[in-house]
């Protein structure tokens, strides 16, 4: 089985960042990369923080909807660590 192959299923998701690491090596992660639609749109991000910033940048770019399993980690984060919206804070995320 090939590295490639091995990592295939790993873009079945609406929207995700993709962190793969090398099991041999204990550095960095070998690729960060954003994935929408099943499609990976950006590799070699370099790190996670990276990643997730050039994902909500996609997302308002693009004009996308939050996947609902993750839309109030996304409404966090956008609201909270991104100070967007923070007028319309839902009660949810104010009692954080």
């Amino acid at each position: 089985m090939s590295y490639q192959d091995e990592h295939e299923d790993d873009t079945d998701q609406t929207i995700k960042v993709l962190v793969i690491h090398n099991p041999i090596a204990e550095e960095d992660p070998t690729d960060v990369s954003v994935v929408i639609e099943g499609n990976r749109v950006l590799n070699g991000c370099g790190n996670q923080t990276k990643a997730c910033m050039l994902l909500m940048g996609l997302i308002y770019a693009l004009n996308l909807e939050y996947p609902k399993m993750l839309k109030n980690t996304f409404v966090v984060f956008q609201k909270i660590f991104l100070e967007l919206d923070t007028a319309k804070l839902l009660e949810k995320v104010h009692s954080f």
